[in-house]
């Protein structure tokens, strides 16, 4: 028979196994005979082919196309120097497919390091104790607990179901939830089955004990390769920008030189000559080492996320993040520590008693066993496992119980949000009790009666309404407040347990602010980002901690609970989010995404913190879904985005700073590699306007691009969040990351005074020598010291560029954070390779140059700190009469 068709005990039997778990030693050797329990991972596309597309894409074509032209042109009249360009040409294709591949390879890598970091735990039983394992350490015949928000990792069996509903729709594609029991199965099908669990489905509600019997590839999962762990990242709204401001610049870069082709043509240029130009026009506006940067700040980013507990899962959201206007976040846990303990007790007769006061616990006996029964923890170790505030209600029973009772539970009716309440059956010494705890409003209205001095009497009015009286002033002081009742059970009860129930008590749980979250609150009203709070606590208890932390400040908060914001439309939701200081406390699942939708309609960039498994559905709606790494559920992580891993309100914020980082390095290392492009291309225009020797060469321009320029630029693009990035308002929805003020300082204020100094390089050389305006041999040493004087100039420019390039509107003397190390190694190499090319054979021969006397440094240098006047100038400007971006 099939494990679905056996009873518990021959299902156990048949493994080899018992209640009790296996021990250590046999699901050790179980598992090198059943191997690790995972998804064989889809096939990846070979690293061959993803080297081989490193020198396909359109940069590359562009490039190809320029050397087999060159290659011709040599073939069709030699002696011309076209060989030695279409070799360059190749060499830069090459260096730029080298270079990309790796970025790529190691941002896959980082990538694939950074998903360890959150192996995914189980609770199993071995050697007759609940353990905490990875899911890959599972074997058949392990037993495994689930609960809801589980994701289950293994092909199981159930032994014992407490109300469990599990979605399948990975394995039968069924959206609604399904009941499940651990009584044996008639069906032939295992999937039909209500006694199965199956890989990759997840518990919706309930919980349950499971005999796994089947692991890895062998699993139903498996077996259909429904789904892979490989994770495919989509490009996200930057990365195509990047890739369309690519394509941009590299059919500018080709139209312009078929442009200046045909005027040369008309000016009389010779064919040869011309062709050199148009050439050199293309190669000098092509960004070489564009998308390998930007890959580069993408993966340094996700890997200083998760450094700072921020594991990124969709690079998308490391852009997203830089761009967030609101942030809606749980109180538990994430503003405050989830340290519950009990501070306050209300009970029938008593009233207010302190925790260490004595009780009679003879007639409350009922509110502790409550306590200690009613939870859904587990234990390990000594430990409990679980939600903190079931932990601190079962430690508080312990002590005033002098032990916990041993009673078999019976049945459960699980806690939800729209219930807000919990409730079990035990079997005591006294018979079947049903215990309840929850919401006191969702309880209280289910008693009829009270218990006062160990004696259930009628419950009067009055009496409700001083218990809500009580619940306000225990919310009030920030308090979680729950409601405990009780009843025996009859066997007639089976069709409604819950109700006339006796009320036995409350308790107010304290939850502790996070020490770090004002401050991380008061970065976000810095930044001009607004935080709401979305709790299912009361909206006194939620407006307390919302005081405490600095969240709200003013007199007359607006604060939403679950019932009117289920009267509001569409329309007054809006105009309702638009109050400075706003609470939403006592809401659903559903709610909290209306709230989402609301938030997105309004243009804002969302992002949500959840952790239960019905926060999914608006983690998936947000911008930006953030999960918690400590306490939530495996389906609220896989809905993730980001994954907190110390579920730290204070660690959104510093992702939100790294976020806005990355955004700002492309844009200064798009400043700094685009302001090379004017002194680059200006010698080509004055070779073509003035009939004056070229004063840059086809080879000497790929020296910058790919040789001075790359390492600084990479510097650029990992630099440390500005320390003042968190002043500054969200960048908004549609900005475009290159705009006209970014063009206009690179080509029309950072490239030109590049330019001129560059050309006044090559001239003040021929001027040394005496020349009378007359065109000069190529191989002759005065063209070949002029030209040598254009690139050291270029590239001495750049070098003070670079630090320029670290603000938009900071002064260089403002500028609080050293250089990072990729920087000063950048600069290092641009001056090593000035020096390689204008005093070595070899530079000499690969590059057309020739040794330069010092003078000519000399006359380069004020020209370096003329720029930084002048930019120092423009920056003034701009901190003093504009908004700085």
């Amino acid at each position: 028979m099939k494990i679905h068709q056996l009873n518990v005990d021959q299902a156990l039997a048949s493994l080899n196994t018992s209640e009790q778990g296996l021990s250590i030693a046999e699901a050790q050797r179980r598992k090198l005979e059943y191997g690790s329990n995972h998804i064989e991972e889809a096939k990846r596309k070979p690293l061959w082919l993803t080297f081989l597309g490193e020198f396909s894409h359109f940069f590359a074509i562009i490039l190809w196309a320029a050397a087999a032209i060159a290659f011709v042109a040599e073939f069709l009249q030699p002696g011309q120097g076209m060989a030695t360009l279409a070799w360059a040409i190749l060499g830069v294709i090459l260096i730029n497919g080298l270079f990309s591949f790796w970025q790529q390879y190691r941002a896959e890598q980082a990538i694939a390091a950074l998903r360890k970091l959150l192996p995914l735990d189980v609770k199993v039983v071995r050697d007759g104790e609940m353990r905490l394992v990875e899911a890959a350490e599972l074997v058949p015949g392990d037993i495994l607990l689930l609960q809801e928000g589980d994701r289950v990792p293994a092909d199981c069996r159930l032994l014992e179901s407490f109300s469990l509903r599990v979605n399948n729709a990975t394995i039968t594609g069924e959206a609604m939830a399904k009941a499940r029991d651990a009584y044996p199965s008639l069906q032939e099908d295992a999937v039909r089955s209500k006694n199965i669990l199956f890989a990759g489905t997840s518990v919706v509600s309930g919980e349950g004990k499971t005999l796994v019997y089947a692991t890895g590839m062998q699993s139903e999962f498996g077996k259909i390769a429904h789904l892979t762990q490989a994770v495919v990242e989509s490009l996200s709204p930057l990365q195509r920008e990047i890739i369309r401001l690519s394509r941009l610049v590299a059919i500018l870069a080709t139209g312009l030189g078929l442009l200046f082709f045909l005027i040369g043509r008309g000016m009389g240029l010779n064919f040869w000559e011309n062709f050199i130009f148009a050439i050199g026009i293309i190669v000098a506006n092509v960004p070489e080492g564009l998308l390998p940067t930007v890959t580069l700040s993408l993966a340094m980013a996700t890997q200083r996320m998760a450094k700072r507990n921020a594991l990124i899962r969709h690079l998308p959201a490391v852009e997203a993040l830089g761009a967030a206007t609101v942030i809606c976040t749980d109180k538990t846990g994430t503003l405050t520590q989830n340290r519950m303990s009990v501070k306050q007790l209300w009970l029938g007769g008593l009233g207010q008693v302190g925790i260490e006061d004595p009780i009679p616990n003879a007639g409350y006996r009922p509110l502790f066993e409550n306590a200690a029964l009613c939870h859904n923890l587990n234990r390990s170790n000594e430990h409990w496992v679980g939600d903190p505030m079931e932990v601190a209600l079962v430690e508080l029973a312990q002590v005033r119980l002098g032990g916990l009772p041993a009673y078999e539970k019976k049945n459960e009716i699980p806690f939800d949000t729209d219930r807000k309440r919990l409730t079990t059956v035990h079997s005591t010494l006294d018979g079947d009790i049903l215990y309840c705890k929850g919401a006191p409003e969702s309880v209280l209205p289910l008693c009829s009666s009270i218990l006062l001095n160990g004696l259930a009497m009628p419950l009067e009015e009055e009496q409700r309404e001083q218990i809500r009286q009580v619940q306000e002033s225990m919310a009030t002081n920030g308090l979680r407040v729950l409601a405990f009742a009780h009843r025996a059970v009859e066997a007639v009860d089976k069709g409604a347990l819950e109700r006339e129930l006796i009320f036995s008590g409350l308790m107010g749980l304290e939850d502790p602010p996070r020490p770090e979250v004002p401050d991380a609150l008061a970065k976000c009203r810095e930044a001009g980002i607004k935080v709401i709070m979305v709790t299912g606590d009361h909206p006194r208890t939620a407006l307390a901690i919302a005081r405490q932390i600095g969240l709200v400040q003013s007199d007359k908060p607006v604060i939403l609970n679950g019932e009117q914001l289920h009267r509001m439309s569409n329309t007054q939701l809006q105009l309702a989010l638009d109050a400075e200081e706003i609470l939403f406390a006592r809401v659903t699942a559903d709610q909290k995404m209306r709230i989402v939708h609301a938030l997105k309609r309004k243009k804002e960039v969302v992002a949500v913190t959840g952790d239960g498994v019905n926060d999914a559905p608006a983690l998936k709606a947000a911008d930006i879904g953030i999960a918690m790494g400590l306490c939530g559920t495996d389906v609220a992580k896989e809905s993730a985005d980001m994954i907190l891993l110390d579920d730290n309100f204070a660690t959104i914020v510093a992702a939100i700073e790294e976020g806005r980082a990355v955004y700002d390095n492309i844009r200064k290392f798009l400043t700094y590699i685009l302001s090379s492009n004017i002194p680059e291309l200006m010698p080509y225009l004055a070779f073509a306007l003035f009939k004056i020797p070229l004063p840059l060469t086809i080879i000497q321009i790929l020296a910058i691009d790919l040789g001075t320029d790359m390492v600084p630029a990479l510097g650029l693009g990992v630099e440390r969040p500005d320390p003042d990035i968190m002043k500054r308002p969200p960048r908004p929805r549609k900005e475009r990351l290159l705009d006209w003020g970014l063009l206009a300082r690179s080509y029309l204020f950072l490239g030109m005074l590049e330019a001129g100094a560059s050309m006044a390089a090559f001239f003040y050389v021929l001027r040394q020598a005496g020349w009378q305006g007359e065109m000069l041999d190529h191989h002759a040493p005065l063209y070949l010291q002029a030209t040598t004087a254009t690139l050291v100039a270029i590239i001495l420019m750049q070098i003070m560029n670079l630090m320029l390039c670290r603000s938009q509107s900071r002064s260089i003397f403002g500028t609080r954070t050293f250089p990072n190390f990729l920087m000063l190694v950048g600069i290092a190499l641009e001056i090593l390779i000035a020096v390689f090319i204008s005093y070595t054979p070899w530079g000499n021969e690969i590059f057309g140059t020739a040794p330069l006397e010092w003078q000519a440094w000399l006359y380069i240098i004020p020209f370096m700190f003329g720029m930084l006047a002048l930019e120092e100038v423009r920056k003034w400007v701009v901190r003093n009469f504009f908004a700085p971006s």
